[in-house]
């Protein structure tokens, strides 16, 4: 089996597939698809395909491994929107809260303005963002019926997707020999979104304490200057 050092044991891809197997990866992809972050959901994917590969530990074939992992993300995802629909408001003002942060509910929320219903879809594949994006949509009441077609359509392109690729890659010599390596890499590849918005936080917060626009905001006239300075 394959470690990843990045994760503490218990959520790492080999101790959840050789304890639980196939189920464990449907909990962690169901519960990461609308109810918690920070769960190993990609690497989780493509460690399960490689050991289909391999015959170890998973012993059922790949399209109903790949069939059940999309049903687990997208039945994950209607529970995330039936909880931003219902209870999203006052689940996300809870100051102490360490899950349920406004921040987070905010950066999801800004994702879905900049790419629309297809963000449903994206979000699949950023990390905090594939978790609470269809609480946004519950909360900011997202049609449902556009919200299930963009739902169905990432679930598969994301549980099946990423499942096949370990799948086919696994069987290539060079990924078995640096499995560990390749598992790590899709963990920092993942996180590259992220990593992005902090520093995009960061410098908004640094440009407004500092009195000056974020450029984000788009070109400002002569007049709108003015007015910031005298501020």
């Amino acid at each position: 089996m394959y470690t990843l050092a990045l994760a503490p044991q218990w959520l790492s891809p080999d101790y959840l597939i050789s304890h639980f197997g196939l189920a464990g990866i449907l909990v962690i992809v169901f519960a990461e698809s609308g109810l918690f972050a920070f769960l190993p959901g990609d690497s989780l994917l493509f460690t399960g395909g490689l050991l289909v590969a391999n015959g170890e530990y998973i012993k059922q074939p790949l399209w109903l491994v790949c069939t059940l992992i999309a049903a687990a993300a997208i039945i994950g995802d209607q529970v995330g929107y039936m909880i931003g629909k219902f209870f999203g408001p006052k689940l996300f003002n809870r100051p102490k809260s360490k899950i349920f942060k406004r921040e987070n509910l905010d950066k999801a929320h800004e994702f879905m303005d900049k790419h629309g219903p297809k963000a449903i879809v994206l979000a699949r594949f950023v990390p905090i963002i594939r978790t609470f994006a269809p609480m946004v949509a519950g909360a900011g009441s997202m049609k449902y019926r556009t919200f299930l077609t963009y739902n169905v359509i990432g679930g598969i392109g994301w549980g099946a997707g990423i499942t096949i690729a370990g799948y086919w890659l696994g069987q290539i010599e060079f990924i078995k020999a640096n499995v560990e390596a390749i598992l790590v890499l899709i963990v920092l590849i993942s996180l590259v979104p992220v990593i992005f918005e902090v520093l995009k936080a960061r410098k908004e917060k640094k440009a407004l304490s500092a009195g000056a626009p974020f450029e984000a905001d788009g070109p400002q006239t002569p007049g709108q200057r003015g007015r910031h300075a005298k501020r």
